[in-house]
């Protein structure tokens, strides 16, 4: 039977959001929107001491001003141990788990590097109970020497070996925090998601996420990594202060539709500068028609006030 198409959109409300989030969101609204599909929010607040409520509800807040119409119930990760525990367990009674006790610093002192991240050389993995320290350690899961690949709905063909590329990766924090891998896979598959789309930020984690949803008997979803939003002098947006912050914007501008046309035209969907509503853009939308490359924000003088 096929699936219904679900995609999600799941902010860590560690701070306000920006029009980088917001364009991530929108193009994974449209996306399944276009095929009559549903479209769920994810609270990812894992970290609750970096997470508040207020913050969370800033963000609906800020999701109602664009027009966002989300299905179902809203998922809190916070309230969600247990269920990602069971998970844990899965992995634990497999002989997949073990304990690391390496500090951050000791991790990059001593770890080599692919591009970016860098891979964890297993150390723990070697020590005998004896040998470990007397203090809770991080778990991590043992990956198997092998090449997880995907063709992603932007990018095309994605492969990664995970030993080599990646290695032994945490699935729960020495806080007894479970990681992000661990619970955006749960919470993906539990969900029914058949499409995730993301920052391509977060294209290298996706080949240990699939291993994981094969682990845990998931049907695998659908990847589309799209562009970062930058701002005008070509830096990443971020959670800070500025124009591109949500709390400016709808502070200054009544109707979003000159935000969200600006946003549909900066990445592609359009082909001139229009006031345009989420569902006037709908029709409009083709994977096709996005940049690969990261976008510089053009507002046009929208936010020169």
């Amino acid at each position: 039977m096929e699936r219904q198409v679900t995609g999600r959109f799941a902010p860590t409300p560690s701070g306000r959001l920006h029009l980088g989030n917001i364009f991530t969101a929108m193009i994974g609204y449209l996306s399944v929107k276009s095929r009559g599909g549903k479209y769920l929010l994810r609270i990812e607040d894992l970290d609750a001491a970096r997470c508040p409520k207020s913050l969370a509800y800033a963000i609906m807040r800020d999701l109602d001003y664009f027009g966002f119409e989300f299905d179902g119930e809203i998922i809190w990760q916070s309230e969600r141990a247990d269920v990602y525990k069971n998970y844990f367990d899965i992995l634990d009674r497999e002989g997949l788990i073990y304990p690391c006790f390496c500090s951050r610093a000791q991790l990059h002192a001593s770890t080599a590097p692919h591009g970016d991240t860098p891979v964890y050389d297993g150390k723990c993995r070697l020590l005998s109970p004896a040998e470990r320290p007397k203090r809770k350690g991080a778990a991590r899961v043992i990956v198997p020497d092998e090449t997880v690949s995907f063709t992603d709905g932007l990018y095309g063909y994605c492969e990664q070996d995970l030993k080599k590329e990646c290695g032994d990766f945490i699935v729960r924090r020495a806080d007894g925090v479970f990681a992000y891998q661990l619970a955006v896979v749960v919470d993906d598959g539990e969900s029914g998601v058949t499409e995730v789309v993301r920052g391509r930020d977060l294209l290298p984690s996706s080949p240990r996420q699939l291993f994981l949803f094969d682990k845990f008997g998931f049907q695998r979803p659908d990847f589309t990594h799209v562009p970062l939003m930058m701002d005008a002098n070509g830096e990443r947006m971020s959670k800070r202060e500025g124009k591109s912050n949500l709390e400016y914007i709808t502070a200054n501008f009544p109707d979003p539709r000159p935000v969200i046309g600006m946003l549909a035209f900066n990445c592609g969907l359009t082909d001139k500068f229009e006031p345009l509503s989420l569902k006037e853009l709908i029709p409009l939308y083709d994977v096709k028609k996005l940049k690969k490359e990261d976008i510089i924000l053009d507002d046009r003088g929208l936010f020169s006030k």
